[in-house]
């Protein structure tokens, strides 16, 4: 069956349709990762987005019950080069294809993601909507510039009430903003006891759970339509360690006074290097996002990384009380795993800050 992307500046790419029937509307975005479609699929961060995948063939290992960084994507849609309907992989459950009928999740495929690709470099993201064959494109283009597209992304994807992930060793409140599991993963295996809080979260009702830290997640969308989030830090910055990633990199960000602002078409792909500046030292990590802090002058906040290839901020710490964040995906999934010593990081400094709490205390 045929089926067309239509996008906002009269662009039209015409391809063949897999996945839904139903077509979909959503802001135009790519990544660059040669492998973990599974994972970019179900990434919550990418709430309200089609996805292009720039490498050219997509679904040869299949869909599997364990890669996955949610239980529901999110995505309004997929766009690949080549599909592949005949998976080779001892975990593969679905094809892509299979999977994404079973989401309602609509696909294109045998388009020219590299022209479209850089398109959204020279342009910026794009919105774009799936439409068959016989539609006008006219009045799908006016509809599309008439289209305010939602905001309320991380309401959609973080859970609506607190859970636990059991564990014996420090209690860390993770605020899910649009979680990936892969974050709680990380967590389970250094035996933290962890308990999982819906966005809109107070300060008050975080530090009521007696935490030893405070995780804040990555999620979909601009910072400053969470509000209640950046309030929420402003409250328990300096009474607890606090470790952020992505879109919890912003809030924080925002939360001391820093301003962020919506990049022309954003970092998402396994491969982008990252220098911290103390050391000098570059990894590759994972990356997904929009947006991204633009400056954190006469603010309590300094720049520990640096993106290489546009020198973006990518990495805070606050001068005065036991808080770090990062812009890029310890958790990599899919990605490298060269930032994951971040998690250790972030349990070294709360047994450094119950330490010194002990000192204190034995001195008075």
């Amino acid at each position: 069956m045929i089926r067309r992307l239509v996008l906002e500046n009269g662009a039209v790419f015409q391809g063949e349709a897999f996945g839904s029937i139903e077509n979909g509307m959503g802001e135009v975005v790519f990544n660059t990762g040669m492998t973990g479609y599974q994972e970019i699929l179900s990434d919550p961060s990418y709430c309200g987005q089609i996805v292009t995948l720039t490498y050219p063939l997509i679904g040869n290992y299949g869909i599997n019950r364990d890669d996955f960084e949610s239980i529901t994507p999110y995505v309004r849609g997929f766009i690949v080069k080549e599909l592949c309907q005949l998976p080779s992989n001892w975990r593969s459950t679905y094809t892509l294809d299979e999977y994404l009928k079973i989401k309602n999740i609509p696909g294109l495929s045998g388009i020219d993601t590299r022209k479209l690709t850089r398109m959204i470099r020279t342009a910026g993201t794009l919105k774009g909507v799936f439409a068959g064959a016989d539609e006008d494109t006219d009045v799908l283009v006016q509809k599309l510039k008439q289209t305010t597209l939602p905001k309320d992304q991380v309401s959609q994807v973080s859970t609506k009430t607190a859970y636990p992930s059991p564990g014996r060793g420090k209690r860390i409140v993770l605020v899910d903003f649009g979680m990936k599991h892969g974050i709680l993963r990380e967590l389970n295996k250094r035996h933290c006891d962890v308990v999982v809080v819906p966005h809109h979260i107070t300060g008050e009702e975080v530090l009521q759970l007696k935490p030893d830290g405070v995780m804040l997640s990555n999620g979909p969308g601009d910072p400053e339509d969470v509000p209640e989030a950046i309030e929420m830090i402003q409250t328990i910055i300096g009474k607890v360690p606090l470790f952020g990633i992505c879109l919890g990199h912003q809030l924080f960000a925002l939360a001391c006074g820093a301003k962020t602002e919506k990049m022309k078409f954003g970092h998402r792909g396994s491969n982008h290097p990252v220098k911290e500046l103390k050391t000098g030292k570059v990894s590759i990590t994972s990356q997904n996002h929009s947006y991204t802090v633009s400056s954190v002058d006469d603010t309590p906040l300094e720049v520990t990384h640096l993106a290489v290839n546009d020198h973006t901020i990518e990495g805070l710490k606050h001068k005065y009380e036991p808080a770090f964040t990062v812009q890029y995906h310890p958790e990599a999934s899919p990605g490298p795993e060269d930032a994951n010593h971040l998690f250790d990081q972030f349990l070294e400094m709360i047994e450094s800050i119950e330490k010194e709490g002990v000192a204190v205390c034995r001195s008075v």
